[in-house]
């Protein structure tokens, strides 16, 4: 004889007076729940605090937070911001979960804690993919607005050029003119523009090569004695210290520019690895949330 145990849904909690409310070990309309409600919070925060941030910060000399300030603030608010949107969406996940009958308390505690670190983890996913969204739409924005202005200046300096007149897109223009600075000023003319495009070339190699070689450096010298009217050695001598100063303003731009990207790198490598502490911190208080909710919820539920 075949006996059957019959397993009813229906059967009183020993923990509570109620039914039982669901026998499945994720929730997930909980989960959503929190989730939903620490993203929510998340850009809240950020918005607020991109507010206070962009306050404090002045274009005038002496004035408002100093760029230190500003980020030790940024750093703090970020870790404030995780710390209590992903509280309040592990507590959500964990008030709002169904009761469990006949659990043990290890098991419980198990249970509110996945609550919360699924809640964290699907809040996180869902700021991620918004916020990525958000800066691709911002940075195609301000890329089409480059090439447009690229565009435009691009061409005013083709029209410019056809005329003669441009001088401003040329960087190695005023180089080009010191070595022609005669004791009286140059008069404009065809030659002139044939010679200044002539040496700017030279220049430009020499740049790029890292030094002026003999040939070029007798060439220049020679026109220069030529259109100023100085001797072959003060020419030469001439052709050596513009020379000079243009390859120390080359390499100082160049230094400048290595600075400015070494300076950016520790900035997205400082702010990568405190986003990396304000997403654990972020874990944990989920986590710890889900089981405050889960301890109330199970207290509400036997006070009942």
């Amino acid at each position: 004889m075949q006996s059957a145990a019959i397993v009813s849904t229906d059967v009183p909690s020993p923990y509570s007076s109620g039914p039982i409310e669901a026998a499945g070990g994720t929730a997930w309309r909980a989960i959503i729940a929190g989730a939903v409600g620490a993203a929510a919070l998340s850009l809240i925060l950020l918005a607020l605090g991109s507010g206070l941030g962009l306050s404090s910060i002045s274009p005038w000399s002496y004035r408002g937070a100093t760029a230190t300030s500003v980020a030790i603030g940024a750093i703090v608010w970020l870790l404030l911001t995780a710390a209590a949107a992903s509280g309040l969406g592990g507590y959500l996940a964990g008030r709002l979960r169904p009761k469990w009958a006949q659990l043990p308390d290890d098991e419980s505690f198990f249970r509110d804690t996945a609550h919360g670190f699924l809640a964290w983890a699907l809040a996180t996913i869902v700021s991620a993919a918004l916020l990525t969204s958000a800066a691709s739409e911002m940075v195609g924005t301000a890329a089409k607005s480059g090439a447009a202005v690229a565009g435009t200046a691009a061409a005013s300096a083709a029209a410019a050029g056809a005329s003669g007149l441009d001088r401003t897109s040329d960087p190695l223009g005023y180089y080009t003119d010191m070595l022609f600075r005669g004791s009286t000023p140059a008069e404009a003319g065809t030659d002139r523009e044939a010679i200044r495009a002539e040496t700017t070339g030279i220049l430009t190699n020499a740049l790029r090569q890292g030094e002026l070689g003999a040939p070029d450096k007798t060439y220049l010298a020679q026109l220069v004695a030529r259109r100023t009217g100085v001797s072959q050695q003060d020419a030469e001598q001439r052709v050596s210290q513009v020379t000079a100063a243009a390859k120390a303003a080359a390499d100082a731009a160049e230094a400048k520019a290595q600075a400015a990207v070494e300076a950016a790198r520790k900035v997205a490598r400082s702010m990568a690895l405190w986003i990396f502490v304000s997403l654990l911190l972020g874990a944990f208080c989920a986590t710890f949330a889900a089981t405050v909710g889960g301890r109330h919820r199970g207290l509400w539920v036997t006070s009942r």
